[in-house]
C-alpha cells in the first residue's frame, strides 16, 4: 500500500469527525453558558459586575444568533465566551460585594453618629430657645433621616449593599447640614453696643 493510499483513510476518519464536530449545535457549551451566568446572577454579578455580565449575556445571545443561522463553529466560540466572561463577572461580583460591604458598613456606623450629633444639637438649640421655624424643619430632617438608616440597615441586612451605602451617605449629607445650622442657632446672639 503506497502512503498515499494509508494517509488517505486516516485524513478522511479526521475530516468526518470535524464535519461532525462543526455539524451539530454545541449544545452542551450553550448549556454550560447559560448555567454560568445563572450562577454569576446568584452571585451578585447584575449588580456588582455589571458590565462584564452584561458581556456575557451578550456573548450568548450572539452564541443563540449564530445556532440560528447554522454558524456553529461561531456559536461555539460565542458560547465559550460567554461561560467565560460569567465565571469572570461572578469572581469580580464576589470581590466588589465584599468591598460594597465593608464601604456600607462604615456608611452606616458614621450615619449613626452623626444622627446622634444632630439629636444633640437639636436638643441644644432647643435649650438656647432658638427659633421655631429653625427647629421645625430640623426635627423632620432628623426624623426622615432616622427612618432613612433605619430603611438602609434593612438593606444591609437583606445584602442590599450598594442600596444601603446610597441611603446611608445621602442621610449623613442631609443631617450634617441641619447639624451646620443647628450649630449657628445654639450660639448666643451677639450682644449691641450702646
Amino acid at each position: 500500500m503506497s502512503l498515499v493510499r494509508r494517509l488517505r483513510l486516516p485524513l478522511a476518519f479526521a475530516a468526518v469527525l470535524m464535519g461532525a464536530a462543526c455539524g451539530d449545535p454545541p449544545d452542551k457549551e450553550l448549556q454550560q453558558a447559560r448555567s454560568a451566568i445563572e450562577s454569576a446572577r446568584g452571585a451578585g454579578a447584575d449588580v456588582y459586575a455589571r458590565e462584564e455580565f452584561s458581556a456575557a449575556e451578550t456573548a450568548l445571545k450572539n452564541a443563540t444568533d449564530a445556532v440560528e443561522q447554522r454558524d456553529y463553529r461561531l456559536a461555539l466560540n460565542r458560547a465559550l465566551d460567554a461561560r467565560e466572561r460569567a465565571q469572570s463577572a461572578a469572581n469580580e461580583a464576589v470581590t466588589r460585594k465584599a468591598a460594597a460591604r465593608t464601604d456600607a458598613s462604615r456608611a452606616l456606623a458614621v450615619a449613626g453618629r452623626v444622627l446622634n450629633d444632630a439629636r444633640a444639637k437639636l436638643r441644644n438649640a432647643e435649650a438656647a430657645r432658638a427659633p421655631v421655624r429653625l427647629l421645625a424643619p430640623a426635627r423632620r430632617a432628623i426624623a426622615d433621616s432616622d427612618r432613612a438608616v433605619q430603611e438602609a440597615r434593612t438593606s444591609f441586612g437583606q445584602g442590599a449593599y450598594a442600596s444601603a451605602l446610597e441611603v446611608a451617605v445621602d442621610a449623613t449629607t442631609r443631617l450634617r447640614a441641619v447639624t451646620h445650622d443647628l450649630e449657628n442657632a445654639a450660639l448666643p446672639a451677639p450682644r449691641r453696643r450702646h
